[in-house]
């Protein structure tokens, strides 16, 4: 009999505690990593205070972007490893409390350096957090419909959490005044420094600080929680194997672990290299700059930093859309490479051609969906939003098919390896560096444009083209999976 000849089994209460925290922890990866789009511009006004666009600014958010990458990715395949040799709930609990402390003390950042050695711990607990958790769901679910299925709705969270961090940014901006100051402990002053009087109350402080959340659920579900079934009995039986990263490069696993790299780095370029520049090209905006028009200073910044969280919504929509659609479709058509191409084909048209037209496209708005009441702010539908909303639809979509892919093409004892160099050399290291290309890029006198956001605009529509060509090609040689049964070894 054949894993698909089986049928589905039941969801008892503690599978669904552990999607539930799946869940959690793919969402809050998500909500992590996309706080930085969202602060940085403030975070730097204040911390180094330097004008946006001018080399010394441009520097810090090459290096806040791409420094936390690199040591996501180096020890994210750390993590990797030790999520095959001391299971995959231990590393998953310890990797979501080290990003929510060190979110939440990022918010008290006195110096650009600070924040950087924060967001590197940060992104160390998102990449190990990813791998450990894939592994432990796909070994859960046997079958593999099922697994498709489980896989492809718990990391639809993930843009979910893009969702939230928008909002919760936008909150932050609204009632940044009404919250508690945030001042730095006195037994502390004489290390980091003080934290402003009149810089008590920044959004962005706030907005860091909200990446705690996550840790309190697990604290409580923490007991409950088993360990990966097959790994364990793998583990009692003596016969898991030792991982090892030389491995990923044999005969039978090197054209697997060369192509995902390729491809997971090309997924993330496009995400770092233009979507997440999105905050800082909306003030170059036409209607934007005409409300900002006349105001102070500070009430320019809060209409920039609201109009970006609310265009970050509208692209965290069609992530959460296109992941969706995957889950839909993964059980469906068998082909990983088909499947794959449903979404890597529009987006290498749309995404270039949104950023390219970004700035200079007549920008009319359609309607206003008012969900205040919610507490949820503005969704502006507008010309260059749905264009937004389609280029987060393709590409944010192809996070969650590697989420699906990659458990099914390496062995239970390298699984967490094998993704875990996908992922973090790949995704994380080499990937998100298209944040800092465009952003050096950005800054050069032979990039077209008459203002920043225009040269930033132009710039990620060049860089996503060219990650888009990359993983379209690459996607010819991609391996389909192995059979199940041949994995489970």
């Amino acid at each position: 009999m054949s894993d698909f000849d089986v049928p589905p089994q039941r969801l008892s209460l503690i599978h669904w505690l552990i999607v539930s925290l799946a869940a959690i922890g793919f969402a809050f990866d998500i909500y992590e990593l996309l706080m930085l789009p969202l602060i940085v511009r403030p975070a730097l006004q204040e911390l180094i205070h330097a004008a946006p666009g001018s080399p010394a600014f441009n520097g810090w958010v090459a290096l806040l972007f791409y420094v936390p990458a690199v040591a996501g990715g180096i020890f994210g395949l750390l993590g990797g490893y030790l999520t095959d040799r001391l299971g995959r709930r231990r590393v998953l609990t310890w990797s979501i409390l080290l990003y929510a402390g060190s979110a939440f003390a990022a918010g008290y950042s006195t110096s650009p350096l600070m924040l950087l050695i924060l967001r590197c711990t940060t992104f160390i607990g998102v990449c190990v957090e990813f791998v450990a958790a894939v592994a432990w769901l796909a070994e859960l679910f046997p079958q593999p419909q099922q697994r498709e299925r489980v896989l492809g709705y718990t990391q639809a969270f993930s843009s979910l959490g893009g969702l939230l961090i928008a909002i919760a940014n936008g909150l932050a901006i609204a009632q940044a005044s009404r919250l508690p100051a945030i001042v730095m402990p006195s037994f502390l002053t004489g290390l980091f420094g003080v934290i402003a009087a009149e810089h008590q109350h920044e959004p962005w402080r706030y907005t860091l600080m909200s990446g705690l959340i996550p840790a309190i659920p697990l604290i409580l579900v923490r007991p409950f929680l088993p360990e990966s079934p097959i790994w364990q009995q793998k583990r009692l039986a003596g016969t898991l194997r030792r991982p090892s990263i030389r491995e990923l490069f044999s005969p039978t696993l090197r054209r697997t672990t060369l192509v995902t790299t390729i491809m997971f780095a090309c997924s993330y370029g496009a995400a770092f290299g233009a979507i997440q520049q999105i905050p800082r090209i909306v003030p170059g905006l036409a209607d934007v700059q005409a409300r900002a028009q006349g105001k102070p200073a500070p009430e320019q910044r809060r209409i920039e930093q609201t109009v970006g969280s609310e265009y970050t919504k509208m692209q965290e929509i069609g992530g959460l859309v296109g992941r969706f659609l995957l889950a839909l479709l993964a059980a469906r058509i068998l082909s990983r490479r088909t499947l794959l191409r449903v979404f890597q084909l529009p987006g290498l048209v749309v995404l270039p051609l949104v950023f390219y037209f970004f700035l200079t496209v007549e920008n009319r708005t359609f309607f206003v969906v008012d969900a205040s009441a919610l507490y949820l702010g503005h969704f502006p539908v507008t010309t260059v939003s749905l264009g937004v909303f389609l280029a987060g639809l393709f590409t944010v979509a192809q996070f969650s098919f590697w989420g699906n892919y990659l458990p099914r093409v390496y062995p239970v004892y390298l699984r967490g390896t094998g993704e875990s160099f996908a992922a973090n050399i790949g995704g994380r290291m080499i990937g998100t560096s298209f944040a800092a290309v465009t952003a050096v890029l950005a800054s050069q006198p032979f990039i077209p444009g008459d203002s920043a956001p225009a040269k930033l605009a132009f710039t990620s529509a060049v860089v996503g083209l060219f990650v888009y060509v990359v993983g379209s090609v690459a996607c010819f040689f991609l391996p389909e999976p192995l059979e199940e049964k041949l994995l489970n070894q």
